[in-house]
């Protein structure tokens, strides 16, 4: 028995090394697969078994034994595989958190056990005592492992599309909120600077050069940094946005150059804008803020045209290796089943227009590049 728990242990950290190996998956998730297809392999075995001894006994039939073999374990992982694949979507790779990983466990460990009870002892409740008994257990128990390894699967990956379909509609929420209180304070902020405009003229009628010099200065004071509310592209949401990302920057003490042209962006949806911008430079400024050199803290913001296509390149200083799942980079916070769609967004909106996100490290810096076909009537001269 000592042998034999060995060689499935060693059969077991094999199965586990090879998936970490061929595999791009955390450890979790390696383990996550590595039970699930424990015990599909022990229902294809237990199942191919079953078969043989029914069809053929004691009987020695090679070619027909070999037949038997090759269509059952072909025809059972072809069809898990179809089964499965839809618990498996590419873009939207399904976490494990260790309370789950445990349970999975322990629904193989149990299966195992329970499968290979009566090769242990005939003496209980659930063994059998013939072998045809044996290999129905065995079959049926896998069986029913298998099916409940699927069924938590599946009620998993629907838990986690409607905490993802929440938290996607919450963050666009408020993206929009933010959207109408910065146009909001932003056009305070353009009457007050005009008023005052007017009040420093006043004052420079002030008779006494002392009191006028400290009025001035005091005004002056008052309006710095609200000059680059003037920004104009041409595009009233992309003025918005980007001056509300430059003040927000400017809390963090990050440099933010802009050049951008609000034409080139005049056919996209003003929420589909504010999402994409308001998305990529979140995702700079968050990644910028944790630089501790100030002369890193860097942004770059370049929108314009170029041809039949729309590009929107924001860079941000960064170090670092970057580790990407499904083309967007793996969120670095603790909890990834509630972060990391911003980009998911990002790359969303582009593809419903027809256009791409990609993202890559050049000589450190994090460019993301969201590229989008100009629709043919906003491309004539």
């Amino acid at each position: 028995m000592c042998c034999g728990s060995w060689a499935w242990g060693m059969a077991v950290a094999a199965m586990f090394g090879f998936i970490v190996a061929v595999a791009d998956v955390r450890p979790r998730e390696a383990g996550d697969l590595t039970a699930r297809a424990f015990v599909l392999a022990e229902l294809v075995a237990s199942f191919e078994w079953q078969l043989h001894v029914f069809f053929f006994g004691a009987e020695n039939r090679p070619a027909l034994e070999y037949l038997l073999l090759g269509g059952i374990y072909i025809g059972i992982f072809v069809a898990a595989f179809l089964a499965e694949r839809g618990h498996f979507p590419r873009d939207n790779p399904l976490p494990i958190d260790t309370r789950t990983l445990i349970s999975v466990i322990a629904v193989a460990a149990v299966t195992f056990l329970m499968s290979n009870l009566s090769f242990v002892t005939t003496s209980t409740p659930f063994s059998g005592r013939l072998d045809p008994e044996v290999f129905y257990i065995r079959t049926l128990v896998d069986l029913c492992g298998f099916v409940i390894l699927f069924a938590l699967r599946g009620q998993r990956l629907e838990l986690h599309r409607s905490q993802e379909v929440a938290t996607i509609s919450m963050m666009l929420s408020n993206q929009r909120e933010r959207y109408l209180q910065s146009k909001h304070d932003i056009d305070e902020v353009n009457r007050k600077y005009h008023d005052l405009k007017h009040y420093i003229h006043a004052f420079r009628a002030e008779q006494d050069p002392g009191e006028r010099a400290r009025y001035i200065d005091q005004l002056e004071e008052s309006i710095k940094g609200f000059e680059r509310t003037t920004l104009d592209t041409g595009n009233p949401v992309l003025d918005t946005m980007l001056m509300s990302k430059s003040q927000q920057a400017d809390r963090y003490d990050i440099t933010m150059t802009i050049v951008a042209d609000g034409s080139a962006v005049a056919f996209v949806d003003a929420m589909d804008l504010v999402t994409i911008i308001g998305n990529a430079l979140d995702n700079a400024i968050e990644a910028v803020s944790k630089v501790h050199t100030r002369d890193q803290r860097l942004i770059r913001v370049a929108i314009h045209r170029q041809d039949s296509l729309t590009l929107v390149r924001v860079e941000n200083y960064f170090t670092g290796s970057l580790r990407t799942a499904h083309g967007l980079p793996v969120t670095s916070k603790g909890d990834s089943r509630h972060h990391g769609y911003g980009l998911k967004n990002v790359r969303d909106t582009a593809e419903r227009y027809g256009g791409s996100l990609t993202v890559r490290v050049e000589d450190d810096w994090f460019v993301l590049r969201v590229l989008l076909p100009v629709p043919a009537t906003k491309n004539r001269s």
